[in-house]
């Protein structure tokens, strides 16, 4: 699905939330030090769209609560062995400038040495779950390793979030997401681990009905509209949300790694015919509980 000449759209942002949302937690946001953010910046360029967005992490942040987000969920992925302890330190800091308001997960590259141990230690820092991403760190998402992860997880009451759908795939990762991933290797880790709770982001692309029916089998799993409804891939189908599980969705960004306005996915989810109560789970009550946020929501002016 990525491809080198992927549009940038110059759409309006606003300065806040749409008016007339309940409040919004934004549970897929990416930050990284900045030597990294600007590998990632160019592999985008080169492989995928222009990143619109391209800020410090104490930026992103900064920019999201101004708007009117009232709680960040933070991920890094670890690319390559070694790094993990560098990169949940550096999410720690970050998240102790933003108390309160910002929960940030910790990332480690699976089957490296000791990879539960660093995984451990982060969580004892505070990181509040885990984030792992197939394309990127090309795992087996059953081996024994991610078995080692997932009892991690399970015994710090922990949730984890890993991008395993199948898109968007590109020949420039070292990996063939369409040969790691899928719905059905996925249903295994539900069964064997139902007290883990697990999220997988942007309704599972590009097998987003047949993750839409494990929302409905499993109560461990959530899923994130996570560009899903941005009007941007070349999606088949139309993604009805109203016929989805509303208790297992959750609203996420991807700020600031898009090509369009911040709020674009926020005026779609205000322009679908979603009840009131859908919305306050999709934007708010779902991520507080799988993040397990001890948040209220501030009343909006």
């Amino acid at each position: 699905m990525l491809n080198p000449n992927m549009p940038s759209l110059h759409d309006q942002e606003d300065p806040r939330v749409p008016v007339g949302l309940p409040a919004v937690i934004d549970a897929h946001v990416h930050i990284f030090p900045r030597t990294i953010f600007s590998a990632i910046w160019k592999w985008f360029d080169e492989n995928g769209w222009h990143i619109r967005y391209q800020m410090t992490s104490s930026q992103v942040f900064e920019f999201l609560l101004s708007h009117g987000i009232q709680h960040i969920i933070a991920f890094q992925y670890a690319h390559k062995p070694g790094i993990a302890t560098l990169l949940n330190g550096y999410m720690a800091e970050k998240c102790s400038e933003f108390a309160g308001r910002v929960t940030g997960l910790a990332t480690v590259f699976p089957g490296e040495p000791d990879a539960e141990k660093l995984l451990q230690k982060a969580f004892d820092s505070g990181l509040g779950g885990l984030k792992l991403h197939a394309h990127v760190q090309c795992f087996d998402m059953n081996s024994e390793p991610m078995a080692r992860l997932y009892d991690c997880c399970r015994a710090n009451k922990k949730p984890i979030v890993m991008h395993i759908g199948r898109e968007p795939k590109s020949s420039a990762y070292r990996c063939d997401p369409y040969q790691l991933c899928s719905a059905e290797k996925f249903e295994r880790i539900l069964h064997d681990f139902p007290d883990l709770k697990i999220c997988v982001p942007h309704l599972g692309l590009d097998e987003t009905t047949a993750y839409k029916n494990l929302i409905e089998k499993y109560d461990n799993l959530w899923l994130d509209t996570t560009m899903a409804i941005a009007d941007y891939f070349p999606i088949k189908g139309t993604i009805d949300l109203g016929r989805y599980r509303s208790d297992r969705l959750m609203y996420g960004s991807d700020f600031p790694n898009i090509p369009y306005a911040w709020d674009r996915e926020l005026k779609i989810l205000k322009g679908k015919n979603l009840s009131s109560r859908t919305l306050e789970k999709i934007l708010y009550k779902n991520a507080r509980d799988f993040f397990d946020l001890r948040v209220e929501p501030e009343v909006m002016q």
